[in-house]
């Protein structure tokens, strides 16, 4: 009996060893084919060209469709993707856009956006959630529906891919009256930063905003806009107005979330979306310099454009610094798009071959 049992035993520890040799050898069989396929598929990712992500925020339709629609036709298809975030329902059809890069481009899932809350930078994030999803999208191009693009498509896309940093308008926010100390300690006024919203991402970049779950919701709670007049009556009337912190989220969030993580280092801070602010446009100081002036009809002229293109350089009077811009180690002009262009003036740039993309 103690024989039999003793040959059940050994039996029963040859099997364990067969079926614990199979088990080794199916794991390192599944690992070598999950690293080849990864490998494949990142040498398929390799042999295909990275693409610029072009990421609208409209109000509805896009009134600069046709000229768009002329740059996209001068690219290669493959090397970009469009994305639009526009008013919750609105949808792109042939009935909304003349263009077909635009149809079903909009995002589903978007928000009901208000200038100077934060539901901006929702409407970014939301953007960027999307683009990311195809591995190939490389960088990331924030434009809003009066933009207009200054080259064509290669000269964009070779500026571009040729930097390794983001392009993000940022510099030190002196007036610290648009600083809630309320954020205080999870944004700390040393971060504080401001800028442009019209952003150039690397995805780094663009990883880092979507997985931010700290700074995001600060700015939610504590970055508000001044109360205007004209809503008061909705809204407890503010006893000193004057002290209300006057913070608008897209023009510092994400250059407060980069400086907050570090990534200064990683960032050329100058915009490549031109805006041409006139101080002395509005007769109410308290809205003098909140938007950027609009180009018209009779605005669209060769010499604007060429003023445009002619700018090299950007000075900071709040950091005493100059940027200076450069592609490829080659000083360059510094602006690939403009805004804010009417629909008749970007129509007339097009029609006078003023924006030629072929």
């Amino acid at each position: 009996m103690k024989r039999r049992n003793l040959q059940q035993m050994q039996q029963n520890q040859w099997k364990y060893k067969i079926i614990a040799f199979l088990l080794i050898t199916c794991c390192l069989g599944s690992f070598v084919l999950m690293h080849m396929w990864h490998n494949r598929i990142k040498l398929q990712l390799l042999s295909r060209e990275p693409k610029i992500s072009f990421l609208f925020i409209a109000r509805n339709r896009l009134s600069l469709d046709l000229v768009w629609d002329e740059f996209f036709q001068g690219a290669k298809e493959p090397l970009f993707s469009i994305f639009v975030h526009s008013r919750p329902g609105f949808v792109f059809s042939k009935a909304t856009t003349k263009s077909a890069y635009f149809l079903g481009r909009q995002v589903s899932d978007s928000i009901q956006v208000d200038w100077g809350e934060a539901s901006m930078i929702q409407a970014e994030r939301i953007l960027l959630q999307h683009a990311l999803k195809d591995p190939l999208n490389q960088r990331f191009v924030f434009l809003s529906d009066s933009c207009i693009p200054l080259y064509n498509f290669s000269y964009i896309y070779d500026y571009i891919m040729s930097s390794s940093t983001s392009f993000v308008d940022s510099f030190a926010d002196t007036k610290h009256g648009r600083y809630n100390p309320k954020m205080h300690p999870i944004v700390p006024v040393t971060s504080w930063r401001k800028g442009s919203q019209w952003t150039v991402l690397i995805r780094k970049h663009a990883e880092v905003i979507v997985e931010d779950e700290v700074v995001f919701p600060v700015f939610q709670l504590h970055c508000k806009r001044r109360s205007l007049p004209e809503f008061w009556r909705d809204k407890p009337f503010p006893a000193d107005p004057s002290k209300e912190h006057n913070c608008i989220p897209d023009e510092h969030y994400v250059q407060t979330l980069l400086a907050h993580k570090g990534l200064e280092k990683e960032i050329t801070r100058r915009p490549l979306t031109h805006s041409a602010w006139d101080l002395s446009a509005s007769k109410d100081p308290e809205r003098r310099g909140w938007h950027p002036l609009s180009y018209k009809f009779s605005d669209a002229t060769a010499k604007l454009i060429q003023d445009i293109k002619a700018i090299d350089n950007i000075h900071y009077e709040t950091e005493n610094r100059r940027e200076w811009c450069s592609s490829k180690g080659r000083p360059s002009a510094c602006f690939l798009f403009a805004r804010k262009f009417t629909r008749p003036a970007a129509l007339r740039l097009i029609n006078t071959a003023l924006l030629n993309f072929q």
